[in-house]
């Protein structure tokens, strides 16, 4: 384990974005992270946790510790005839790890392949694609409490999931470090979300009548592909922006007046809005602002042309919610840690 001084985090996230940090460390195991905790620019100094760096805009220097989680390994903890507990370091790759479950026949995360990122920031935000959420199959996660050092489990009941937000996003946010996260998995008779259109639309393309979770997840992947930007190639975050929950009400009216409005309906009775269409229906998909714009294939995803700063990207956003305020009177919410 060594402490950087003075380190440009652009290779660390995903948006590409050129800011420095004043300290920055890469973790690897639990004693690292305990010697870590002993020494005297861990307790002099802002602290941020980083795994893949895919759901972060630096709008500025770091003027503190950046420690870049990388505790790996994946192990069953327990396994009967139709389900297994599966346990992965926080620092595993989230696709890598959904991958490893699907070449051992284990269902629930297949909708969620190829989402960017590692496996500890998963519960954080409870990211979700395709009708599925990870609160869905979470069991569990272990946590080291960034003060005292002491380790905490935490159950699906103890991280309060909602849409996008766990407790790690609130009232504990920067006061835990999450080091493993473990899963409840089907072993046996695997019932498969094929709920949204665009899954059945390209299992039809791929000629598939009966499909297995590799097939849905090649599905994921080949939907992603075509409408996701490579954050390698093209610097972005995923979705920016959550998709906004109205009232029946709210929906009635909006429906009026836009008759092809795309929404959802929930259990509680309001309504999920895309909020991709209402961006593109404002005129915005590949919009340009400074170096930074509107990915011109999914407007919920803002890109890095190349030379954009933080906050070339944080403007654009903000524009972005005026302008669908204006015309639907709806307020959408980014998805995106703002640093």
């Amino acid at each position: 384990m060594e402490i950087k001084s003075n380190i440009n985090l652009k290779p660390f996230n995903t948006f590409g974005i050129d800011c420095w940090c004043n300290y920055f460390v890469q973790i690897k195991t639990l004693e690292e992270l305990s010697q870590l905790r002993q020494n005297a620019i861990f307790n002099s100094n802002e602290k941020l946790i980083i795994g893949g760096g895919s759901n972060i805009l630096f709008t500025k220097n770091f003027k503190g510790l950046v420690i870049k989680n990388e505790i790996k390994g994946i192990k069953i903890i327990s396994e009967n005839d139709e389900t297994v507990i599966v346990e992965a370091g926080a620092g595993e790759v989230w696709h890598e790890f959904v991958m490893w479950n699907i070449s051992k026949g284990f269902s629930g995360l297949e909708n969620l392949s190829l989402i960017p990122g590692c496996v500890g920031a998963a519960p954080m935000q409870n990211i979700g694609a395709y009708g599925v959420e990870i609160k869905d199959t979470f069991y569990s996660l272990k946590a080291i409490d960034i003060n005292s050092g002491i380790e905490k489990i935490f159950y699906a009941k103890d991280c309060n999931f909602g849409y996008r937000e766990s407790v790690f996003k609130s009232v504990y946010k920067n006061k835990y470090c999450i080091v493993a996260v473990s899963f409840q998995l089907s072993k046996q008779s695997a019932v498969l979300n094929t709920s949204y259109g665009a899954i059945n639309d390209e299992l039809n393309k791929m000629g598939i009548e009966i499909p297995n979770i590799k097939n849905i997840s090649d599905a994921v992947i080949s939907i992603r592909n075509s409408k996701l930007p490579n954050p390698k190639i093209i610097g972005n975050a995923g979705s920016f922006f959550k998709n906004p929950e109205v009232s029946p009400e709210k929906y009635n009216t909006l429906k009026q007046n836009f008759e092809k409005i795309v929404s959802y309906p929930l259990t509680n009775g309001n309504y999920k809005l895309a909020a991709g269409w209402l961006i593109e229906h404002c005129n915005l998909k590949g919009y340009s602002y400074k170096n930074a714009a509107v990915h011109d294939k999914q407007a919920l995803v803002l890109i890095n042309k190349g030379a954009a700063s933080g906050n070339d990207i944080y403007e654009l956003s903000e524009y972005i919610l005026n302008k669908v305020f204006e015309k639907f009177k709806v307020k959408l919410e980014r998805e995106v840690n703002i640093i």
